[in-house]
């Protein structure tokens, strides 16, 4: 009876879209038949998709103006076409736009530990299962009344937000077991991105902490992760589960035990190691919880108590949504050139939202094309056949469309090296990052700044940033002024005047290449405008 309802709401809610779409035909605009007529030579080109075009409507042609008509199929027929696109509403809204990120952390943060009372849970039971669960994993999972006050919290307040959480680790649980066993690394550990980040890849912390595994910017650098303009590689599944595991590896090497490791990765290891000499030697989490950090004490029962709840959902009844897509249902191809979600969408007639959640690494829902750097695409594997059968009309749709977009697009900027850089006499903001080439948004969050005052003697980390040129394909040159090989020092010039002349090379990229260590530029000096 259930699935009969559920299947009457989406008809339903398709319906409604489809008398929606009707009434709307009559506004088409020319921009929606050119991009119809592209999306017809693809979908005539074609051959294995198993793709069932729709009728057109006999009367959209006598509704559109006459330079805007179309010969076969109109854009608001071809968006509901691969089937593999579509996804639940339900699941969209509740799952994708998430919120838990920030509840999570704040119950983390202000869970009082007091004794709950739960009664379809008695603590006989409770025990029971711990005991069950404690003998097969190798955390600690022993009964505890602390964690017997958090499982019941989670069960009395937080159920619907766990079902919503089980809903999503049907797509990530699969991508994280499979980085977790190449580094033999337990399984449970999965339930630690819960913990961390609610299963949300662009989740950042206050600190500055981000995606699943919450990388500060320093951490993922060791591990790989870059940040650019376009691509935040923390919010990259793949990249960032693979990051987590080597350093949750190199964090038991140090401690061999994972409970302490769970509590080294939220408060870093120099904390567990005070924590133990505070102790008087001990290694038991639940003796050293007091000397932890508050959110430290507050982390392991948290991830002890979702690992019960996932465990024993079943017990609990918990009916979580399903989502209409899996991990193992969707393939990676690396762009050959820019391709914005926008083109990708028109192209493919996977919703762009389904495009944001599968790549979520692309801070501006574009793919950029860098020479020598390896970006992927990541789509439902029925769309896969599609775009590469097709690969020569899309980058050419994509390549005419950036050409026009090029002047908005942003410079590619990605953070490089580290500076510690001692604030001066007559120093501000502006004049810092206009020296170093960032941006004053960037130094106020490396160093949670709140406000724009300096103290002189002050020390702030900042980033330097490299410029890279983006290119519509691989073959394309820029063309800008970036072309020089060197430039000659005139009478009255400065490094940031030069950096001005030339776009994309920053102050620091000047110092950087030319190993100048102070400001003053001799007339006649000539400069290296690149590494070589």
């Amino acid at each position: 009876m259930k699935n009969i309802v559920y299947f009457l709401m989406l008809f339903g809610f398709f319906g409604a879209f489809a008398q929606k779409t009707t009434k709307q035909t009559g506004k088409a605009t020319h921009e929606q038949a050119e991009k119809a007529n592209f999306r017809v030579q693809i979908f005539q080109k074609t051959d294995s998709s198993n793709i069932k075009l729709i009728k057109p409507d006999p009367e959209f042609k006598n509704r559109l103006p006459i330079s805007a008509k179309i010969n076969k199929v109109d854009i608001q027929d071809l968006k509901d076409l691969p089937k593999a696109a579509v996804m639940d509403s339900v699941w969209k809204s509740e799952l994708l736009n998430s919120d838990l990120f920030e509840k999570m952390h704040r119950e983390i943060l202000e869970q009082d530990y007091s004794e709950v009372v739960y009664k379809e849970l008695p603590t006989d039971t409770l025990k029971a299962r711990l005991k069950k669960l404690n003998a097969r994993t190798p955390f600690n999972v022993e009964y505890n009344p602390i964690l017997e006050s958090v499982i019941k919290s989670y069960l009395k307040r937080n159920k619907k937000s766990m079902e919503r959480l089980m809903a999503l680790s049907e797509y990530y649980f699969p991508m994280f077991e499979q980085q977790l066993d190449r580094y033999d690394i337990p399984l449970e550990i999965k339930y630690l991105a819960i913990v961390e980040s609610a299963l949300n890849p662009r989740a950042k912390s206050r600190m500055g902490a981000t995606g699943l595994w919450q990388f500060m910017f320093t951490t993922g650098k060791m591990h790989g992760l870059d940040v650019s303009s376009y691509v935040d590689e923390r919010m990259d599944p793949i990249k960032a589960t693979e990051a987590a595991a080597q350093y949750l590896a190199s964090l038991y090497r140090i401690f061999g035990d994972w409970d302490l490791v769970l509590a080294s990765y939220n408060s870093g290891p120099g904390n567990v190691s005070k924590a133990i000499r505070r102790s008087g030697g001990s290694v038991n989490y639940w003796d050293l919880r007091s000397y932890l950090p508050r959110e430290t004490a507050g982390y392991v029962p948290a991830f002890l108590a979702t690992l019960y709840l996932f465990e024993y959902a079943e017990e609990h009844d918990f009916q979580p949504n399903r989502p209409d897509i899996a991990f193992l249902e969707t393939d990676t191809l690396h762009v050959k050139q820019m391709l914005s979600f926008d083109q990708i969408s028109t192209a493919t007639g996977v919703e762009k939202e389904m495009l944001q959640f599968l790549n979520p690494s692309y801070k501006l829902d574009i793919i950029p094309f860098v020479e020598d750097e390896d970006y992927a695409l990541r789509l439902p594997r029925r769309s896969i056949g599609l775009f590469v059968n097709n690969e020569d009309v899309i980058y050419n749709f994509a390549k005419t469309e950036l050409v026009e977009k090029e002047k908005e697009l942003p410079k590619n900027i990605i953070a490089e090296d580290k500076i510690r850089y001692k604030v001066k006499s007559g120093d501000y903001l502006g004049k810092i990052s206009e020296k170093y080439g960032v941006g004053i948004s960037n130094i106020k969050r490396w160093n949670n700044l709140r406000g724009n005052n300096l103290k002189i003697g002050q020390y702030l980390t900042i980033y330097s940033g490299k410029s890279v040129s983006l290119s519509a394909t691989s073959s394309d040159k820029n063309n800008n002024s970036n072309e020089a090989k060197s430039y000659t020092v005139r009478s009255g010039d400065s490094l940031w005047s030069i950096s001005k002349k030339f776009p994309g090379i920053t102050v620091q990229n000047l110092r950087s290449w030319n190993s100048i260590t102070n400001t003053n530029l001799k007339p006649g000096t000539v400069l290296k405008l690149s590494r070589s």
